[in-house]
């Protein structure tokens, strides 16, 4: 096994947990602030983690920028939609 392959079980793996915890707060807390606020930080920091132990994996570069490009995506993606929700979950008005 070379340092490259350990690289990416370690990020990869430390990804995974990271998913993992923020479906724990997901289940766990109490309101939904304090969901979406477990659920995007941790999700960003797992697929942050993924996405850097799979760089070593690709065959060039436009292979990495892609990996990079999905990433930067899904954080813009998360932001955007926490806001919307979190924003729902404030306002006074009836839901549905």
């Amino acid at each position: 096994m070379s340092l490259a392959d350990l690289f990416t079980v370690v990020a990869v793996s430390a990804g995974a947990v990271f998913f993992l915890a923020g479906t724990v707060g997901l289940l766990r807390f109490p309101d939904a602030l304090t969901r979406l606020h477990a659920l995007t930080k941790a999700d960003n920091l797992g697929l942050g983690l993924v996405v850097l132990g799979l760089l070593p994996r690709v065959d060039g570069v436009l292979g990495g920028l892609k990996l990079v490009a999905i990433w930067l995506l899904a954080l813009l993606a998360g932001a955007a939609v926490s806001q919307l929700i979190a924003r729902a979950a404030r306002s006074p008005g009836p839901r549905g």
